[in-house]
């Protein structure tokens, strides 16, 4: 995909949806990795017995996933300057996420263009994660 330009870029502009289908593979290596140790992302009787019914995400791969899903649209010259999401419903192994978005403002600053995104990722129980964001792109793209 090639990067957007910020000329072609316009309040209400949809991005393109993000689908990342959960397995707790995904999830206890992103736990891992993001060195979250808490078990609740990687052992299901120790979830189990926190009244969950199986492990689930961890916020710091919910923030990556979350910048992905911003970048993968933007391209590789976008920079994410501010992120503010909200949790909701947890994101267990079997549980698709759908991240959708829009354009929700866009100005220039020093010599950039800014643009401001609102977004969810939501599962069949709800919304998984809200958010906002600010990311620059060039102005000569």
């Amino acid at each position: 995909m090639s990067p957007v330009r910020f000329a072609d870029v316009s309040v209400g502009d949809e991005l393109p949806t993000l689908t990342i289908t959960m397995t707790a593979t995904l999830i206890a290596a992103g736990a891992i990795a993001t060195r979250d140790f808490m078990p609740v992302h990687h052992d299901r009787d120790y979830a189990a017995r926190q009244g969950a019914p199986d492990i689930f995400m961890n916020i710091l791969s919910d923030t990556g996933y979350c910048s992905r899903f911003l970048t993968d649209w933007a391209g590789p010259d976008a920079m994410v300057t501010r992120l503010a999401i909200r949790l909701g419903v947890p994101a267990f192994p079997g549980h698709t996420v759908v991240y959708t978005g829009a354009v929700a403002g866009l100005s220039t600053e020093r010599g950039v263009g800014v643009v401001d995104i609102a977004f969810r990722a939501a599962t069949d129980l709800g919304d998984h994660v809200s958010g906002t964001a600010t990311l620059t792109l060039p102005l000569d793209g």
